[in-house]
């Protein structure tokens, strides 16, 4: 009979560990990271750029600051798609679907952005 020490010498034959998952490096300063519309692969480039050319697939992609872009869930497949504010509809690069946008996910104009809102006058 074998003790609990004998046991316990190691993992079972054939056992070899995972390896880590391999950590990105931070970005340096001055640059930023997009998603490639046609391929998909995380693009690194100049913070500024107003395009970004995939290496892979050598798809020129439109770089859009935050206020510029509208989400919504496409109407066949829910992935979360971005398209410029003011487009009509936009296509999945997953499923090939063409989604409409609804007037709720349509930008005011930029002078009814711009405009401060009027208070109220208060009566004496």
């Amino acid at each position: 009979m074998q003790s609990q020490q004998d046991n316990d010498d190691g993992p079972p034959p054939g056992w070899q560990p995972i390896p880590a998952p391999h950590r990105t490096q931070p970005l340096p300063s001055g640059f930023a990271q997009m998603v490639c519309g046609s391929c998909r692969r995380l693009l690194s480039y100049p913070s500024g750029a107003k395009h970004v050319k995939c290496s892979c697939c050598q798809t020129v992609n439109i770089v859009f600051e935050a206020d510029q872009v509208g989400q919504v869930k496409c109407g066949s497949c829910t992935l979360l798609l971005m398209y410029p504010y003011g487009a009509s509809q936009v296509r999945c690069s997953s499923c090939r679907f063409v989604t409409e946008i609804g007037a709720n996910n349509k930008r005011p104009p930029w002078s009814v952005q711009q405009s401060k809102p009027t208070l109220p006058k208060a009566s004496c």
